[in-house]
């Protein structure tokens, strides 16, 4: 039986969770945040292209089909990252998060063997992050997915060590996609807030994993980088200069920082198939996982086409188009 392809990066829109937070103090103010880091021509072209989005980002019937269309066999799913809303008090984050796993989970059990989902957690608040998780798994989802940083805190913080240590003893995994960018509004114009936001984003909240000692403290974690990691994979080099040249850089961790790369995974979505075997080649053909971004606009429409684009040698091909999703996912 061959492996099936699997994309590990596609999103899901709930609007359950946002009548839930409609309304309440703080959702004004996050929304202003938003449109100041995207810029007016931005929103312009974001809002009718998630509008005409919806069927495939709710419906699991056109899902599927879409799929089919693609040649994917199983889509991990996660909620559209809109959707955490790390301003909510720890009553309406506990009910987000609750609603959150249960709507996907819903919608995944439309097509069980074809989809499986992802829950939220609370990263803005601590303490409640072991129990999000927890009840993320009990509604049979694999894990969850936070972004690069909450208001006021970095994943190096101490205060999530205890859902570190959850993530690693329930062996669940963690999907860190980014929301909006710190830079600002230096990015609001020509839609940097995302072609230039995320991928520094992923690169500093894999930096903070690793430089602070997180992925030695848990050598077992299973996190998942989309877009490639961003930009740290292909610049590994400069972080290990610093490690070994600054008494500073290398205090918090154990080894060269290129060495944990080979602890985390990665998508393939990085569009520039050149880039796509650097990636393979840092991090490890056993370390990359197809990913689409299903269905924005900056996702990969062909994502399987993509992965042949790179000439990988086969074993690598099949590794990375679901090979190694399928282990993650479908473990005895």
């Amino acid at each position: 039986m061959s492996t099936p392809v699997i994309d590990v990066h596609a999103h899901v829109l709930l609007p359950e969770v946002e009548a839930l937070v409609a309304g309440l103090p703080g959702l004004a103010e996050a929304k202003a945040l938003d449109a100041r880091r995207n810029g007016p021509a931005a929103l312009a072209v974001s809002g009718p292209m998630v509008r005409e989005r919806i069927p495939q980002l709710t419906d699991p019937t056109v899902r599927l089909a879409a799929m089919d269309a693609q040649g994917v066999d199983v889509q991990l799913v996660s909620p559209s990252p809109s959707h955490y809303h790390y301003w909510a008090d720890e009553d309406t984050a506990e009910k987000l998060y609750r609603l959150a796993n249960e709507a996907t989970a819903a919608h995944c059990r439309a097509a069980p063997g074809r989809l499986r989902g992802l829950g939220l957690v609370p990263l803005q608040h601590p303490d409640h992050l072991v129990r999000a998780l927890d009840h993320a798994l009990d509604q049979e989802l694999p894990g969850v997915e936070i972004s690069s940083h909450a208001p006021g805190r970095d994943l190096s913080d101490p205060a999530y060590e205890p859902f570190w240590s959850r993530a690693e003893e329930t062996g669940a995994l963690v999907f860190l996609h980014p929301f909006g960018c710190t830079l600002d509004e230096r990015l609001d114009r020509w839609y940097l807030s995302n072609t230039v936001g995320q991928p520094v984003e992923n690169a500093v909240a894999l930096s903070h994993l690793i430089f602070s000692g997180v992925l030695d403290r848990h050598p077992g974690l299973t996190l998942i980088a989309p877009h490639g990691g961003g930009y740290l994979p292909t610049h590994i080099g400069r972080s290990d200069h610093a490690w070994s040249a600054r008494s500073d850089a290398g205090a918090g961790c154990a080894h060269p920082p290129s060495s944990y790369l080979k602890r985390l995974y990665f998508d393939s979505l990085v569009h520039d198939p050149h880039v796509l075997r650097e990636l393979v080649r840092v991090a490890g053909a056993d370390r990359v996982l197809l990913g689409s971004d299903f269905p924005f606009d900056m996702g990969a429409e062909d994502p399987v086409g993509a992965l042949r684009a790179a000439r990988l040698p086969d074993h690598a091909f099949h590794a990375v188009s679901g090979g190694n999703a399928s282990a993650l996912l479908f473990k005895e």
